[in-house]
């Protein structure tokens, strides 16, 4: 079954099968010791820059800005959702996100 994963409206939205499924101006805390000096950073979601898939997995890279440091740069792949017979199924993003820990180039 293929699923189509595209970025709409110049980096605001992630589409799944032409569905908004993830946007641009959340807070995202996430493990990532490479984009800031801050633990866990707590990051504002700024511009979608690219989308992925690890098996079911649907991930993304965006532009983020740390609330706590400033730091504003690109994260790593993050897990947003996945995709199970068809269907998206976002995970909880109010949580803390975990990196599989792969670096695609």
């Amino acid at each position: 079954m293929t699923v189509s994963l595209r970025i709409q409206d110049d980096g605001a939205w992630l589409s799944v099968d032409d569905k908004r499924r993830v946007g641009v101006g959340e807070l995202w805390r996430f493990d990532d010791p490479a984009f800031c000096d801050c633990n866990l950073p707590d990051a504002v979601v700024e511009n979608l820059v690219e989308p992925g898939v690890d098996g079911r997995t649907v991930e993304l890279r965006a532009v983020c800005q740390c609330i706590v440091c400033g730091e504003k740069t690109t994260t790593d792949w993050l897990p947003v959702g996945r995709v199970v017979d068809g269907e998206w199924r976002g995970v909880d993003r109010d949580g803390l996100l975990l990196s599989n820990g792969t670096r695609r180039a």
